[in-house]
């Protein structure tokens, strides 16, 4: 009886959920960054669209997602500048490669022809503390966004140590410092190792709820590649005898609370997970426009 009344509660209060239609229009969808600072990249805009929810899909469909018929442009101050399209297909091999670490993706594993606006002039010069608007024009419709660089809040110190428990020769922890300012402050990383391309961890943003205004110390885990073997012994941590390369970045609210809820939306999963809707700051569309503040740091795990 005892585990006879909890499944009868649970399941005489289920209410059936029916989704009004899963056959909606697509929607047209923008990913799109602008960064200034140490190593920061060139702007771009991916523009696609998206799919009904119940769709199967296969590498070779990614092709007819992107959009190539927008006219993409980027204002500040009163200086309009359009973006010019790129597909990574029309490049030469070692430029599409090149191309393909700009863009997050990795260099070894291109199946698809992304196409990207960027700004291939550099008429961009992205400044902390400016305000950049985005225009899509694409199938009749105008579809805008605005993004903030905030000030940068960079890392003070790094150091090793062991992981926790029984010791290990070949792995290394890396405790990081941040001193930061009073007021709300919004960050997000990157890591990669070697002459890996460098990728955010699955939990890659975070504000200072817990220490405002402090200085704290916090261990920065490694990012790992979804889909990848899982290893629980070495995930999140550093090989000793390699290189590291750290980007560390402040963005603004909007740009965060895309990433936080697109990050716990990704992580959570399973019969008793929550629905997420992932936050955008798109007008008319769906995704992200947002700017960085960046800082690149190399570093070297000692070995043991």
């Amino acid at each position: 009886m005892l585990l006879i009344l909890p499944a009868f509660i649970i399941f005489s209060c289920e209410q059936p959920y029916t989704p009004p239609d899963f056959n909606t229009e697509p929607q047209i969808v923008i990913e799109g960054y602008l960064e200034a600072g140490q190593g920061a990249g060139i702007p771009y805009v991916l523009v696609t669209k998206s799919l009904p929810f119940l769709t199967e899909i296969s590498p070779g469909d990614f092709d007819i997602l992107f959009v190539s018929n927008a006219v993409v442009a980027v204002s500040s101050d009163g200086k309009k500048v359009p973006l010019t399209q790129l597909c990574l297909n029309q490049l030469p091999e070692e430029l599409k490669k090149q191309a393909a670490i700009a863009l997050g993706l990795n260099p070894n594993n291109i199946t698809a022809n992304i196409c990207a606006y960027v700004d291939l002039l550099q008429q961009i010069k992205p400044q902390i503390g400016k305000t950049y608007d985005l225009e899509v024009l694409v199938d009749g419709k105008t579809i805008t966004a605005s993004t903030t660089i905030p000030n940068y809040v960079g890392l003070d110190s790094f150091r090793w140590t062991d992981l926790p428990g029984e010791p290990n020769d070949t792995l290394a922890q890396l405790l990081v410092t941040i001193n930061d300012p009073p007021g709300k402050n919004y960050y997000r990383y990157f890591t990669a190792q070697g002459d890996e391309s460098l990728i955010p961890p699955f939990t890659s943003v975070t504000d200072d709820v817990f220490f405002d205004g402090k200085e704290f110390e916090f261990p920065l885990t490694k990012a790992e590649r979804r889909g990848g073997d899982f290893d629980p012994n070495s995930f999140g941590y550093y090989t000793r005898g390699d290189s590291v390369t750290i980007k560390w970045c402040t963005i603004d609210k909007a740009h965060f609370d895309f990433w936080n809820t697109r990050d716990n939306g990704a992580n959570s999963g399973g019969p008793f997970s929550s629905y997420i809707r992932v936050k955008t700051n798109i007008n008319g569309g769906l995704g992200i426009w947002g700017g960085y503040a960046v800082g690149v740091t190399k570093l070297y795990c000692p070995e043991k």
